[in-house]
């Protein structure tokens, strides 16, 4: 599938966007595991376990960013509800409706 000049832009242009909103809830996260009422092991463990797995999300890093991962990287980005639909308004329809078609 040919991605548009214009898309591609498009995502290029949000993605830091995306993943800078996605990390500031992730940061919210953090806190609400460090204010908890749990011992400090607790939270310490928490709290890694999070960071471990959080480091491999798409809303958090995305390597490999070229026109042919296009279509791979939104999905991951909607699977992992880094961005929704509503996120894609700008984008084109066939765009869209590709997306639509592979994660409902």
């Amino acid at each position: 599938m040919d991605v548009s000049k214009k898309d591609w832009n498009l995502f290029r242009e949000n993605l830091p966007e995306w993943q800078e909103r996605y990390m500031e809830k992730l940061v919210e996260e953090y806190k609400a595991i460090l204010n908890s009422d749990q011992n400090a092991s607790d939270k310490y463990w928490a709290l890694e376990g999070c960071l471990k797995a959080d480091k491999r999300n798409p809303g958090v890093v995305i390597t490999d960013i070229s026109r042919s991962n296009f279509y791979d990287h939104l999905i991951s980005l909607i699977r992992y509800k880094v961005i929704t639909m509503e996120d894609l308004k700008d984008f084109s329809d066939e765009t869209k409706e590709v997306l639509k078609r592979i994660v409902g």
